[in-house]
C-alpha cells in the first residue's frame, strides 16, 4: 500500500487523468486502474464534500447498508444508520487502502485549466487529446500535462458559494454584524464554531440540509445560555423524513422497487408507457399522499408553516428529501429555532435582516446556506467553445448515461447526476466508462446521445417542477439497466421474480463476479 502522504509523480504524457479525489474520483480511479490514472486532487486528503464541507453534526443521508461500494463493506456494519462525516471519510480512506490507489493520487494538486489539443477521434487512440494544467503547494508554476482521456469529479457542492444578490446599500455593506456561508463556517474548528454562535442572534437562510444542520448546531450551542434563538429563512419548504419509515414500512417499497417504478415516466418511453403512466396518476399521488400523512402526523409542519405547497413525490424526483436530524423539531419547541418564511424579497439592515413585509429580524450572525455553484467550477476549468457547453436549456449538464458530453470529446463527468444513493450512482457510471474505454461497446452518434439526454430532461420536467436538477431517483432501476446492457452483463440480478418486482436494487445486486 502506497503512503497516503506520499505525492505522486506524473509523467508528462499519460492516458487517463481524473480530476478530483471525491467518491467520484476514487470510483473512477479503481475502475479505471489498468490505464494507470492520474488522480490530481487539489486537498490534502480525499473524501470531497464529506472532509470539507462537512458541519460536526453532519450525517449521511443515505443508511449504511445502501451507501457502500460493492466490493466494499464497512468495518462496521452493525453501526449507526446514518454515520457521522468523519466515518465516511475513513471509510473512503479505507477504500483506497484496500484497492492500492493511493499509487495514483497527487494531492494538493489544484488543475487551473485544461487546454483541447484539437485531436477528434474515440476514446483513448494512443495520441494526448487534452492538456491539464497543475498548480502544486510546492511551486509557483503551473505544470501541464498531456492526457488522452480525462474524467471530471470535480463535483457539484463546495468550493464556490452560491450568494444572493441584492440591491445597492440593502446587502451585506449594510449590515453591522457577521455574514459567513456555511462553506466558511465548515472551515472552522468544534472551539472556533462555539464561539461563533455562543449568546449570539443568529440568522440561517434556507431550509436544505445544510441550513437545517447549521440552525440545530447553533440551538445547541446556545440551549445552556440566554435564550437567543435562530431564525431560519425559509423560501420553498422541502419534505424532510425522520427515518426510512412509513406508518412501519420501509421506504424502499415506495420508490426503490422496480414494481414502485414502473409508476412513473422514464425517458424516451413508447406510447404505451406514456399512456399506462398517465393511467396510473391516481396511484401515484396516492402513494405520495400517503407519505405525506404520516409526515404531517409525524412532524409539526402545520405549527410552524413548514408544510411543502407540492406533493412529496416532486421533493423526491428532484433528490430534495433530506433525513432530519435528531431533536430538530425538539429545538424549535423550546424556542430555541423559529422559523420566517420569504420570498426572494429580504434583504439586510444595519441591525438584521429585512423581510418582504417590512418585518425585522434582529442578528448578530447571518449565515448564508444557500448552496453552491457547482458548474462555475467546470467553466473555470474548461475552455472554449466547451465552457459554453455545459448547461443545457434544462439548466442540467446534458450528459448521455449521466457521463458522457455528446459534443465535448475524450471526457467524461462523473458524480454530476444525483440519485437516493450517488455512490452507487457514480460506482456503476465508472465501471460503464471503464468498458467504454476498454471497448465493450461503442457510443451512438452524437444526435442519438442528445436525444436520450432530451428524454431524460423530459421524464423529470413531467414528475417535478424542480425538474432543474439531474436527478433518476424514480427511474435509477432503468438506468442501472441500460448500463448493463451496453456492457453485455444481465440487467436482472435477482434471485426470483417476486424478489425483481418488490425487493430494493442497491450496490450489492452489481457487484461484480
Amino acid at each position: 500500500m502506497a503512503s497516503r502522504h506520499t505525492s505522486k509523480t506524473v509523467p508528462p504524457y499519460s492516458r487517463v487523468a481524473i480530476i478530483g479525489g471525491s467518491i467520484s474520483g476514487l470510483a473512477a480511479a479503481k475502475q479505471l486502474a489498468a490505464h494507470d490514472p492520474v488522480v490530481f486532487e487539489a486537498t490534502q486528503s480525499v473524501g470531497g464534500v464529506w472532509k470539507h464541507c462537512a458541519y460536526r453534526s453532519t450525517r449521511l443521508q443515505t443508511p449504511r447498508r445502501n451507501f457502500r461500494f460493492s466490493d466494499h463493506p464497512w468495518a462496521d456494519p452493525e453501526g449507526p444508520v446514518f454515520p457521522a462525516h468523519d466515518e465516511v471519510v475513513e471509510y473512503l480512506e479505507s477504500y483506497a487502502d484496500r484497492f492500492g490507489l493511493w499509487r495514483f493520487i497527487m494531492l494538493g494538486a489544484r488543475v487551473v485549466g485544461v487546454n483541447f489539443l484539437g485531436k477528434v477521434g474515440g476514446p483513448l487512440q494512443g495520441e494526448p487529446m487534452w492538456e491539464v494544467g497543475v498548480a502544486t503547494e510546492q511551486s509557483d508554476t503551473i505544470q501541464w500535462y498531456k492526457f488522452e482521456f480525462v474524467v471530471m469529479c470535480m463535483g457539484k457542492y463546495g468550493d464556490v458559494p452560491r450568494m444572493p444578490v441584492f440591491p445597492p446599500g440593502k446587502g451585506t455593506e449594510a449590515f453591522k454584524g457577521k455574514v459567513m456561508h456555511s462553506l466558511d463556517y465548515c472551515k472552522l474548528s468544534e472551539q472556533e464554531t462555539l464561539e461563533l454562535v455562543r449568546g449570539k442572534k443568529v440568522v440561517v437562510v434556507g431550509y436544505r440540509k445544510s441550513a437545517i444542520d447549521l440552525a440545530l448546531e447553533c440551538a445547541v450551542a446556545n440551549k445552556g445560555e440566554r435564550v437567543e434563538a435562530c431564525t431560519m429563512l425559509v423560501r420553498t419548504p422541502q419534505w424532510m423524513l425522520p427515518s426510512y419509515s412509513i406508518w412501519g414500512l420501509p421506504f424502499f417499497l415506495f420508490y426503490s422497487t422496480r414494481f414502485s417504478q414502473l409508476l412513473y415516466d422514464r425517458p424516451n418511453q413508447g406510447l404505451f408507457r406514456s399512456f399506462l403512466c398517465r393511467l396510473m396518476t391516481p396511484l401515484k399521488a396516492g402513494v405520495s399522499k400517503f407519505i405525506e400523512l404520516y409526515l404531517t402526523w409525524k412532524l409539526p409542519l402545520s405549527k410552524y408553516g413548514l408544510k411543502p405547497p407540492h406533493p412529496f413525490v416532486e421533493s423526491y424526483a428532484s433528490c430534495q428529501m433530506a433525513i432530519l436530524p435528531d431533536g430538530f423539531f425538539d429545538m424549535a419547541d423550546r424556542g430555541l429555532i423559529r422559523f420566517k418564511r420569504v420570498s426572494s424579497g429580504w434583504c439586510f439592515s444595519e441591525n438584521g435582516v429585512v423581510l418582504e413585509d417590512g418585518t425585522e429580524v434582529e442578528a448578530d450572525l447571518v449565515f448564508l446556506a444557500t448552496g453552491f455553484e457547482g458548474l462555475d467550477k467546470l467553466r473555470t476549468v474548461l475552455p472554449e467553445p466547451f465552457r459554453g457547453l455545459v448547461v443545457n436549456k434544462s439548466g442540467m449538464i446534458p450528459l448521455y448515461r449521466g457521463t458522457i458530453h455528446p459534443l465535448i470529446p475524450g471526457m467524461a463527468f462523473v458524480g454530476y447526476v444525483e440519485s437516493v444513493s450517488n455512490l452507487h450512482t457514480s460506482e456503476l457510471r465508472c465501471r460503464w466508462l471503464a468498458g467504454l474505454l476498454e471497448g465493450r461497446f461503442a457510443l451512438p452518434g452524437a444526435e442519438a446521445m442528445a436525444e436520450r439526454v432530451d428524454g431524460e430532461a423530459e421524464a423529470m420536467r413531467r414528475t417535478t417542477r424542480f425538474f432543474r436538477r439531474h436527478c433518476i431517483s424514480t427511474f435509477s432501476i432503468h438506468d442501472s439497466d441500460g448500463m448493463c446492457a451496453d456492457l453485455g452483463v444481465p440487467a436482472y440480478r435477482k434471485g426470483s421474480w417476486f424478489a425483481e418486482l418488490f425487493a430494493p436494487y442497491n450496490n450489492q445486486d452489481y457487484k461484480e463476479e
